[in-house]
């Protein structure tokens, strides 16, 4: 750096050095409100993203047991080409209770945003499972960390060569039967974890909750016994009385 003050020129390579052991920066946000909300994950390679066009990129999330992921309604969005991820286990138990349910992978595949030639995004309907009842005042809180960055080049190598390889082997076109090598790319997240606050029930009120449970369920068993005895059809063997 021929011509520049000695002050002016540590300040360059520093700058330089910083540039270039640059990660790639992700953030993950909960959109809507509820039980039903969609996790919305970004990731911007930097300067690795230039050369990424032809790679696919995933983030990989650990979903904790107090969430998860309908497989069901995850088939129904890939047919219409809306998302692309895969589970791991692929059976979930949606009707399972945050104490009695295991933890989840997702492996979704990012798309390039069209704004931004270095950016990927994607975009996946997750659900809070159903929580113990709590004290007076308390929430649940589900920590939803940071998902890891995997870079896939099945058909360009070359420049993988510096990438850390992953643990994991998933299909690099989101199809189970095209498996090849992940690499992991480092990254720094905007946040180390996502808390989610879930309301909950309060033990107190557990008693009140079985007696009107059950008012309602024999006052509705009832209405409708009548309804069908005044109305329905019967065999011989079945009378009712008015």
């Amino acid at each position: 750096m021929a011509g520049l003050s000695p002050g002016l020129a540590a300040l360059l390579c520093a700058l330089q050095v910083q540039a270039a052991g640059r990660g790639a920066a992700v953030t993950q946000e909960l959109l809507q409100e509820g039980f039903h909300r969609d996790l919305l994950v970004k990731v911007d390679l930097g300067e690795t993203g230039e050369w990424a066009g032809g790679c696919t990129v995933v983030a990989r999330s650990h979903l904790p047991p107090g969430i998860y992921v309908d497989p069901y309604e995850l088939a129904s969005l890939q047919q219409h080409n809306l998302t692309k991820a895969v589970l791991i286990p692929d059976i979930v138990d949606v009707e399972a209770p945050e104490y009695s349910a295991t933890g989840l992978v997702v492996l979704l595949y990012l798309e390039r945003d069209p704004r931004c030639s270095r950016c990927f995004r994607g975009a996946l309907p997750v659900h809070v499972r159903y929580h113990r009842p709590a004290g007076d005042g308390e929430e649940a809180l589900v920590a939803l960390k940071s998902p890891e960055v995997l870079v896939c080049c099945c058909d360009d190598h070359q420049s993988m060569e510096s990438w850390k390889p992953a643990d994991v082997e998933a299909p690099c076109s989101g199809k189970r039967d095209c498996p090849c090598q992940w690499y992991s790319a480092a990254h720094k997240p905007a946040y180390e974890e996502l808390i989610l606050q879930v309301p909950v029930g309060l033990k107190q009120h557990s008693a009140l909750v079985c007696v009107v449970t059950l008012l309602a369920t024999v006052f509705c068993s009832s209405l409708i016994l009548a309804a069908v005895c005044k109305h329905g059809h019967f065999f011989s063997l079945v009378t009712c009385s008015e």
